[in-house]
């Protein structure tokens, strides 16, 4: 079975890639984030012509995340339980259902914007909101894992260079606390093998030739309970997918299971 995580970074403007890339990657299950749409403009359509179901959290502006399957989806949970509010609101942020042996959560976590922004304290409320809710799954004897755009680098080394980040989000105590008090719950880093150079970066900037200079960051993060881990065989960045016109500044993340 072959799972995959992306920031697709507007699936409207990335529907031919994410179709031909689907085709090509025989993915089963793609967690997508950043759908940048609502519900209702999502391609579920375009989708299911490939034989693929969709699972949408999304209500347009700069949010929005996704559960593609073509292995099933069930039990499907919209939206954090008990997740906080921003700005009076519960943004779209996660969506989680059952795909064939596997329970799985797609989650965008807040980026944060600077540290002592209301953003950051909001953020770090989610990622709480997110461990008390993935508890009882994390351990459970089922493959389990919560997948997507985490804006948390877990170490120095999944960034290209520390002192380039000095004082800003990402990379603070406290939202590396909140993942390790995630992992806690019995999950553990999937980490994935780098296509190219020595670091399995999944994110490089549009700016300042982020890309081609390698200046990038791991930040799209898969982790899985024990479970999930004894079935993984691969995990890898295909960073081909970030090249040329048209590309997501993120790439997927891909894990390969024996379930």
């Amino acid at each position: 079975m072959r799972i995959a995580t992306w920031n697709v970074n507007s699936i409207t403007a990335r529907l031919p890639r994410l179709l031909a890339w689907l085709e090509s990657s025989g993915t089963d299950v793609l967690c997508v984030q950043e759908t940048k749409s609502t519900a209702e403009q999502f391609p579920a359509e375009p989708l299911r012509e490939l034989g693929y179901e969709s699972a949408v959290n999304a209500s347009g502006r700069w949010n929005g995340v996704a559960l593609i399957s073509r292995v099933g989806l069930d039990d499907v949970v919209s939206g954090l339980p008990e997740g906080p509010e921003y700005e009076g609101v519960q943004e779209p942020r996660a969506v989680s259902a059952t795909c064939g042996p596997v329970r799985l959560w797609s989650v965008y976590v807040p980026n944060g914007r600077e540290v002592g922004h209301d953003h950051y304290a909001y953020k770090l409320r989610w990622l709480e909101a997110l461990r008390a809710a993935v508890a009882a799954d994390a351990a459970g004897e089922r493959p389990f894992a919560v997948l997507g755009d985490f804006n948390i680098a877990p170490t120095d080394e999944d960034v290209w260079d520390r002192s380039q980040f000095e004082g800003a989000t990402h990379v603070t105590p406290k939202e590396r606390a909140a993942l390790a008090a995630l992992r806690d719950e019995g999950l553990s880093d999937v980490m994935p093998r780098p296509l190219k150079y020595d670091r399995p970066f999944t994110y490089w900037d549009y700016r300042s030739l982020g890309f081609p200079k390698n200046r990038g960051m791991r930040i799209d993060l898969v982790y899985g309970n024990g479970p999930f881990g004894a079935a993984v065989k691969d995990s890898y960045v295909d960073r081909e997918e970030r090249k040329g016109k048209g590309a997501s500044d993120h790439a997927p993340v891909v894990v390969d299971l024996d379930v």
